[in-house]
């Protein structure tokens, strides 16, 4: 069944390319989602990390044993990353383990507390001020981030369903209507072109969204699999409707 749908695109090579470019550049599209949602992850678990140090180090614990404390005592990326280093740390100085698990965590919030934090032990400040006020405002800037990107990612989604999935459907629900081939109307070269300008808009939708989510470069990946399927959506459909 699979091979006979595909068969009856023949006529149209480029829905075939981008159909095969697309699951080959969806390999590439995996890495970017996942490494970003590992580092939201623990941006989202840092001001309750900062938090439990604040309170340990307020305890009369040192930097170093609040956060072995704390890298044993919860479950999270944040938390196993931490351990990580630690365990490494035997073979350096502390502040050399600071900026390993700042690098390692590939989160510019975490690499600011870092630095903070090295800074602090330098100067001999509160530590636990310190972390108490970085705790409060990343949760505050968490907040803020996660609520932003719930909304644009709604609408970028919601964009990228009307311009590839709706739009193409409604049009070849009244041209199959309207002009069926059933009843000898020659509109190949009409489909054709209007193929290709799915494939073109839904380019455009796809671009937009990803920009305005401020992922850009991640949805490129996934640019050639929604050419092809707004492109299949729209001559299926004219094909099922207009039999």
């Amino acid at each position: 069944m699979i091979f006979g749908i595909i068969e009856s695109f023949n006529d149209t090579p480029l829905l075939l390319f981008l159909l095969v470019l697309g699951l080959g550049f969806a390999g590439g599209g995996i890495p970017p989602m996942r490494e970003r949602s590992r580092r939201r992850t623990i941006e989202n678990e840092l001001p309750s990390f900062l938090e439990a140090l604040s309170d340990s180090v307020g305890a009369g614990r040192g930097l170093q044993e609040a956060m072995m404390e704390q890298s044993t005592a919860n479950d999270g990326p944040l938390a196993q990353l931490l351990a990580e280093t630690l365990k490494e740390s035997h073979a350096s100085s502390f502040e050399a383990s600071l900026a390993s698990f700042a690098a390692k965590s590939r989160s510019s919030q975490v690499q600011r507390v870092m630095v903070l934090l090295e800074t602090a032990i330098q100067q001999d400040s509160s530590l636990r001020d310190i972390l108490s006020d970085l705790s409060m405002d990343y949760e505050r800037l968490n907040d803020l981030m996660n609520r932003r990107e719930s909304e644009l990612q709604g609408r970028g989604i919601l964009i990228i369903l009307f311009v590839s999935v709706g739009l193409p459907v409604l049009i070849a629900f009244i041209v199959g209507l309207f002009a069926p081939a059933s009843q000898g109307y020659q509109i190949t070269a009409f489909n054709n072109t209007f193929a290709l300008f799915f494939a073109a808009a839904s380019a455009i939708g796809v671009g937009v969204s990803g920009r305005m989510m401020g992922r850009l470069k991640d949805v490129l990946w996934w640019l050639p699999m929604w050419m092809a399927l707004s492109m299949g959506l729209y001559l299926g459909a004219v094909k099922l409707v207009g039999g």
